[in-house]
């Protein structure tokens, strides 16, 4: 009689835990509101019943809520766990793959997180230029940027404090391509929102005819900005992935391949036109995501 109760009570508690919805975050950006929608929208497809906390907050409080156990994923960048593990000088953060596979090891081996397939897309800090001045000095990449400015040609970037003084923004592009551009070639503004530095670009404001993006910015998608590679790879790469607890991926092992083929699909033109459609249509994400994953991913 106790085996059979035993036996009884596994079950309920199995049933019990299979029930339990899995919490998804993701950062209160556009792009996070959107990636969180995806993983959503995808978990709910593969029948796993799902708790929406998406829109959080920064990176700091959702990393934290993932790592104290009171979320069980959210999409998180490749560059980022540079930094959670203070490795942001290696230079496998700067090329895909093995950014991908030393973040997923790390976060395993420390915290017992998995890193699903990363997507395509790398949203990091660049250099836009407007596109009819960049068709007309031959700008392509910074090395095309650095000879411009050398020339003496009316180069004016319109960009943050952050983007401007930070080691890791323009003071790293400068020093890796061999140009400086002095104060008068610079427009700061104050916050970091690079939809007013492209808009700045975009119209010519005050002159301005280069600007800081994010390489995802919705707003490229719509404004014509040249987007100028960088074949130095001076930034990290910022490829989105779904981090999810192990515990509950042995409890959905179906989550993996279906949130593999979303992600696989967001390249930076997709993942443009997605957040254009957030920033500057003001659309909402749960529909973004919705006709994304209809279209693209044939879910």
């Amino acid at each position: 009689m106790r085996r059979v109760l035993f036996a009884i009570l596994c079950l309920v508690a199995v049933s019990v835990q299979a029930q339990t919805p899995v919490r998804v975050g993701s950062k209160a950006d556009n792009e996070g509101a959107v990636l969180g929608q995806i993983v959503v929208q995808v978990l709910k497809h593969e029948g796993i019943p799902v708790m929406d906390r998406t829109q959080l907050g920064p990176t700091s409080i959702v990393r934290r809520a993932l790592l104290n156990g009171d979320l069980d994923i959210y999409p998180e960048y490749t560059g980022n766990a540079g930094f959670f593990f203070h490795r942001e000088t290696d230079p496998a953060f700067r090329d895909a793959a093995r950014a991908h596979a030393l973040a997923a090891s790390l976060d395993l081996a420390a915290n017992r997180l998995v890193w699903l397939r990363a997507a395509p897309a790398d949203n990091h800090w660049a250099i836009g230029v407007r596109g009819d001045v960049a068709r007309a000095a031959g700008l392509k990449t910074l090395d095309d940027f650095s000879r411009w400015v050398r020339s003496g040609s009316d180069v004016y970037l319109a960009g943050s404090a952050e983007f401007v003084e930070s080691d890791a923004a323009l003071p790293a592009f400068q020093s890796a391509y061999g140009f400086r551009l002095r104060g008068d070639q610079l427009l700061v503004l104050a916050g970091g929102d690079t939809s007013a530095t492209i808009k700045a670009a975009a119209e010519g404001t005050s002159g301005v005819n280069a600007s800081m993006v994010y390489s995802t910015d919705g707003a490229l998608a719509v404004t014509g900005l040249v987007v100028l590679d960088d074949p130095r790879h001076v930034e990290m790469v910022y490829q989105p992935a779904p981090v999810v607890r192990e515990e509950v991926l042995r409890r959905y092992p179906r989550m993996r391949e279906a949130l593999d083929k979303a992600f696989g699909s967001l390249t930076v033109d997709v993942l443009r036109r997605l957040n254009a459609r957030t920033q500057i249509d003001g659309e909402d994400a749960a529909k973004v995501a919705a006709d994304y994953l209809r279209d693209e991913v044939s879910l």
